[in-house]
Order: C-alpha cells, then sequence, then structure tokens
C-alpha cells in the first residue's frame, strides 16, 4: 500500500464532519420542506409544488455544471475543492436560515420570498456540497482507503438525519411552544452555527493528495464530450436521480403519514412502553405529543439500522465489489418500502419492523454510492488521461438535486391530487394517497435502479484494474 494514500482516523473525521453539517440542511429539505410550506408557511400544494420541482431543476442544471466546471479549474495554496468548503461556510448557515424562516408578508410576497430564499440556498448548497463531494476524489486514490473514509462519511450522514427525522419534530414543537414557525426559527439557528463550525473543521483537517498534471488540463467541451462517451457516468447520474426520488419521496411523505393516516390510539398505546423504557434510562428526549413522538421512534429504528448497514458496507464492498452489493441491498431494501401498502392505520409493528428492516439493507448501500462515483471519476481518467473530479461529482449532483426536486414536488402535487388541505380532518381518498407515498409510489424508483445497475461495468476486477494502471501512470 502507498503510504502516501493513507489517511488518519483524524482526516477521515474532519472530512465526515463536511457532510453532517450539509446533512443537517439536506435532511430538513427530504423531510420537512414540504410540510414547512404547506402547513407551517401556509403556501398551498399547488405553489409548495410549483416552488420545489421548477426552482430545484433550474438550479440542478444550471448550478452544478456552473460550479463544477468552475472547481475544476480552480487553483489556490488550498487546492481546487478545500476552499470552496471556507469560502462558503458562513453563507450557507446564514441562507439555511432564512430559507425556513416565516415573515409577516402577503400571501404574494411569501410566494416571492420563498422563490428566493430556495433559489439562494440551492445556489450556495450547490457551491459547498460539490466541491466536498469531489474533495472525495482527490483526498486519496486508494480503493480501500477510499471505502473506509465513505463509511465514516456516511456514519456522519446518519447522525444529521438521526438528529433531523428523530429529534426535530419534537424540538420544533417544544421551543416554540406549539408554535411551529417559531420553533423551527429558533431550531435552524443553531443548526447554522454548529454546521458553519464543523465545514471550518473540515477545510483545516482534509488535504488534497491527487494533483492532475499540467498536461491533463482540458477545456469544457472536451469534459462534456468525455461525459457524453462515459457509460458507468450516465448510469450512475441515472441511479442517483431516481435514489433521491424515492429519498425525497418518502421522507416528505412519513410526517403526513404519522398526521393523519396512522392511527393515533393505536400509535400511543404501542410507543408507550418504549417511552417509558426511555426515561428510566434518563433518555427524556419525547413530549407528551404521540404524533411527534411516533414519528421520531419509527424515524430512529430505521437510522440506527442503517448505521449498522454501513458498519458491514466495506468489508462486503473490499469482497464482492461496490455494485454487486449496491445492486442487491437495494432490491432488498425495496421490498421493505413496498410492504406498506398492504399496512392499516393500526399495524405499528409491522410498521416499525419493515422501517428497520429497510434501513439496514438501505444501510449497505449508502457509503457506496459516492465511492461508486469517485470510481466513476477514475475511470474517466483511466479512459481519456485527463482527470475532471468535479465535473464529474457535478452531474451526479444534478440528478441529486433533480431528484429531490421531483420527489418534494410529488409529495406535495399527489397530496394536492388526493385532496389534501392543511389543518383539517382528511378523507378516505386523502388516507389512502398518503399510503401511495410511502409505499408504491417511492419504490418503483429504487427498483428502475435496480434495472439499471445491471448494465453498470465497473465490477470489482475492474476496479482493481483501474487502481493498479492509474498508480502505475502517477
Amino acid at each position: 500500500m502507498d503510504k502516501s494514500q493513507v489517511l488518519s482516523v483524524k482526516e477521515k473525521i474532519g472530512y465526515s464532519l463536511g457532510d453532517l453539517a450539509a446533512n443537517l440542511v439536506f435532511q430538513t429539505l427530504i423531510t420537512y420542506l414540504a410540510y414547512f410550506y404547506t402547513d407551517i408557511y401556509g403556501l398551498t400544494s399547488d405553489d409548495s409544488s410549483f416552488i420545489i420541482l421548477t426552482i430545484g431543476l433550474i438550479a440542478a442544471f444550471s448550478f452544478n455544471p456552473i460550479i463544477g466546471a468552475i472547481a475544476d479549474r480552480t487553483n489556490s495554496k488550498w487546492g481546487k475543492f478545500r476552499p470552496w468548503i471556507l469560502w462558503t461556510s458562513v453563507p450557507l448557515g446564514i441562507i439555511s436560515l432564512l430559507a425556513f424562516s416565516t415573515p409577516d408578508f402577503s400571501y404574494k410576497g411569501k410566494f416571492i420570498y420563498a422563490v428566493v430564499t430556495y433559489t439562494a440556498l440551492l445556489f450556495v448548497y450547490a457551491a459547498n456540497n460539490l466541491p466536498y463531494s469531489a474533495l472525495s476524489g482527490v483526498i486519496t486514490g486508494d480503493m480501500r482507503q477510499r471505502n473506509s473514509m465513505s463509511s465514516y462519511r456516511f456514519v456522519a450522514v446518519m447522525a444529521a438525519q438521526f438528529f433531523v427525522q428523530v429529534f426535530m419534530y419534537p424540538i420544533i414543537l417544544k421551543v416554540g411552544d406549539g408554535d411551529k414557525a417559531l420553533g423551527i426559527e429558533t431550531v435552524m439557528t443553531y443548526l447554522a452555527i454548529i454546521g458553519t463550525v464543523m465545514l471550518l473543521i473540515t477545510f483545516f483537517t482534509t488535504k488534497e493528495r491527487i494533483i492532475p498534471k499540467p498536461e491533463q488540463r482540458s477545456s469544457i467541451r472536451q469534459d462534456i464530450s468525455d461525459l457524453s462517451s462515459n457509460l458507468p457516468w450516465i448510469i450512475m447520474l441515472t441511479v442517483t436521480t431516481f435514489l433521491f426520488i424515492t429519498l425525497s419521496m418518502k421522507g416528505g411523505a412519513y410526517v403526513y403519514y404519522f398526521e393523519n393516516y396512522v392511527n393515533e390510539e393505536a400509535l400511543t398505546l404501542f410507543i408507550e412502553p418504549i417511552i417509558s423504557f426511555l426515561s428510566l434510562i434518563g433518555l427524556n428526549f419525547f413530549g407528551e405529543d404521540p404524533v411527534s413522538a411516533g414519528f421520531g421512534l419509527f424515524n430512529a429504528g430505521g437510522i440506527i439500522f442503517m448505521i449498522v448497514g454501513i458498519s458491514f458496507s466495506k468489508g462486503l464492498a473490499d469482497k464482492y465489489g461496490k455494485r454487486d452489493v449496491f445492486m442487491s441491498a437495494l432490491f432488498v431494501s425495496t421490498l421493505f418500502i413496498a410492504v406498506f401498502y398492504f399496512f392499516n392505520p393500526e399495524n405499528l409493528r409491522l410498521m416499525f419492523l419493515s422501517q428497520i428492516l429497510h434501513g439496514f439493507f438501505y444501510g449497505l448501500t449508502i457509503p457506496l454510492l459516492w465511492a461508486m462515483i469517485a470510481d466513476v471519476a477514475d475511470y474517466s481518467e483511466w479512459k481519456n488521461n485527463r482527470r475532471a473530479t468535479a465535473i464529474i461529482f457535478s452531474a451526479m449532483m444534478v440528478g441529486l438535486k433533480g431528484g429531490l426536486s421531483i420527489g418534494g414536488a410529488l409529495v406535495a402535487s399527489i397530496l394536492g391530487y388526493y385532496g389534501y388541505e392543511a389543518g383539517m380532518d382528511q378523507g378516505m381518498n386523502t388516507l389512502f394517497g398518503i399510503k401511495m407515498l410511502i409505499s408504491i409510489f417511492p419504490s418503483i424508483p429504487f427498483f428502475v435502479c435496480v434495472f439499471i445497475l445491471f448494465f453498470y461495468q465497473i465490477d470489482k476486477r475492474m476496479e482493481s484494474k483501474i487502481e493498479l494502471d492509474l498508480k502505475s501512470s502517477r
């Protein structure tokens, strides 16, 4: 093993904190954006869907490629990608707070404010997270070190997801004393400060080791030509898009599911012994509201077992290859999404069990996605003798943002189609739509991903060949 490519634990943790910070924002967008617009900010389902979809797609197809092209051509004493983390750390915190604030404007003013702040948030997020993701492709060229770093990184992702999906809703209700608008503004203030500090730690603890040779410099036209002939890149772009359609759709629908579909009496009886046990051991995190407590515990079970799945991911990927593990685990995890279609509002045990099993198998895939995208950057360098890390990652961010936007818009638009009205008792047709939003609808994009991955050619054997050839050429 090339000792110069070995990462210390300090650097792996430092790098992972950047994703923890970014995911405090990203997980909030997935979990609460549609709910914030419809139930807290007071926009209609149609206007919420319009903002999430239109601004999201504009951001995906314009901000990310522009940032990617500029980042690949950035040269500083800190490297190509690290300075972007430094420059955007404070702006990202500020705009995250503004995007979830509720100024007392007229309805038209609220709509315009939402458009402006969401646009700004997606731009600054792209300028921060795209170079951050590309940094993983130049920190080390060693595949095993990259797999290990990805595991650290996505444990941090799970920590952010755990906070947002388990504790954030009860905390919003508690600190706002029932005023959700005040609660979410207060929580976002603290998250902005914490996230900024974490991004600064990432900047100061990481190092870029893979420096492209001068003769590898290319024009934007060459970069686009390389991408268009790179089948693994096309496949991973498509997979990323469909993955985040599902994650955004089911993630954004869970809060509606617990507030409207799940039987509150059955939920109270089911979580009562769990809450009592947690109280006995000093974990009094949940208030008296059974819906927010049940929502948090439901997400907690899935996330805890996602982390368990992550812990097995590296070993399985080293043995069988990233593609085969990713494809198999994703297929099984999808089955535990689809099965929610058969649960009635009182089937709490089955709901929680399915969430746990889905979490475990999906957890196996989590570190592999971005490691596979870094492999695609290696494949491009191996094939074309030119390295364009950020443009490859920017294309994947197009898929991520596009999927996030489509999934989030689908939540709002499907709710509107089934007759959802905020703050009202929902009819049977609306409840059926909410059930479909966390079962059948989000299962379809995941199944599409499994099918597409059959055509992804970078298996374990090719991974090893690319790594050896690049070590020799470098």
